[in-house]
């Protein structure tokens, strides 16, 4: 069946694939093997993946690099033809965005006949659109293709998702703060991020909590806004109002701090009361899987007065860090006072 149609990792939309599109998680062989898109930690795993997986069926596969952009022309045929004892080829090319006219035309009749035993997997980082001719005559099916995306990973929550999917995948369990301040102290570089829970995965035993974190990666960890929500949203008022001293100590802004509880707040006010699984929820909703997940542990001890009450707290420090008042700190320490205890501000908690 066609996959749906996506987006290209420039932006733009991309024509409808007719290949099966796969997980750099679980790569497979396939004879020709498209590795797109511009995240190289994700890259480097699928690539590795292809090469272990053919290993592991035949120990005597060969291996080839081929540059796409300083291509003598005849390499690839010659690469992937049969050898005198028939071992399976796995031939590498790099640089494809970069492909020279030599390259893209011998690729291009390949597929028409790619050799039996032969896995041609080509590295595609969208930089550019060269290429263009090769990546649709891949997409379209020609040549018994497979595609791994490997899109960029930005925004804050694909970073969490990528180190949830790692200890995912070594069924490993990490705590949801703990995953929070790991995530912040490895903001910049998802490769130095991968290696960090690879760290975590291999040397620790048991469950990866918030000390374990601190104690390996104290020295990078600072306290953001989500570790305060969450901290908070938990009900542990002590842990968040240090917490939240902590953040301000490091310079955390009061703004984006009032954001990070109100984006926590808003979807719990979504998923609350809704019945069905995390997939049809997630679709419903537009949402993630792992978002209604987190959701739901979250609503656990709320209800919608408590909620509520949050909500309004969380709008009135939202207009006094933003100047509604003199003392933004005091706007966010009596926020965190309300969703903490689920009690209006100065009443004994419980009454």
């Amino acid at each position: 069946m066609a996959a749906a149609p996506r987006t290209s990792a420039r932006g733009g939309a991309a024509k409808a694939s007719k290949i099966p599109q796969v997980s750099w998680r679980e790569p497979r062989p396939a004879p020709v093997v498209l590795v797109s898109g511009p995240e190289e930690i994700c890259a480097e795993r699928a690539i590795a993946g292809i090469r272990d997986y053919l290993r592991a069926e035949d120990p005597a596969l060969e291996v080839s690099d081929v540059r796409a952009d300083d291509y003598a022309p005849g390499t690839l045929l010659s690469l992937t033809s049969p050898s005198l004892f028939g071992e399976p080829r796995l031939v590498r090319v790099a640089g494809v965005e970069k492909a020279s006219d030599a390259f893209i035309q011998e690729a291009v009749s390949y597929l028409s006949n790619p050799q039996e035993g032969a896995t041609v997997l080509l590295r595609h980082t969208g930089a550019t659109v060269r290429g263009k001719k090769l990546l649709d005559a891949v997409r379209a099916g020609t040549g018994e293709g497979i595609e791994i995306a490997c899109p960029a990973v930005k925004r804050d929550g694909d970073r969490v998702d990528f180190a949830a999917g790692e200890f995912k995948a070594a069924r490993k369990r990490i705590a949801p703060t703990a995953l929070r301040a790991l995530v912040s102290a490895f903001a910049d570089d998802l490769t130095e991020l991968a290696a960090a829970c690879q760290q975590l995965i291999g040397d620790v035993e048991g469950d990866i909590t918030d000390d374990v974190v601190t104690r390996y990666y104290g020295g990078r960890v600072e306290v953001s806004a989500f570790v305060v929500a969450d901290t908070a949203i938990s009900g542990r008022y002590g842990e968040a109002l240090i917490a939240l001293r902590h953040a301000l100590a490091s310079g955390a802004d009061p703004v984006p701090m009032v954001a990070a509880f109100a984006m926590k707040l808003r979807t719990m006010a979504k998923v609350a009361g809704l019945r069905g699984s995390s997939r049809e929820l997630a679709s419903r909703l537009g949402m993630k899987d792992w978002q209604i997940d987190r959701a739901r542990r979250d609503l656990a001890g709320w209800n919608e007065r408590s909620l509520g009450m949050a909500i309004q707290a969380t709008a009135r420090a939202d207009a006094e860090v933003k100047g509604a008042s003199r003392d933004p700190v005091f706007a966010l320490e009596r926020m965190v006072a309300v969703v903490a205890t689920r009690e209006p501000f100065g009443e004994p908690v419980g009454r």
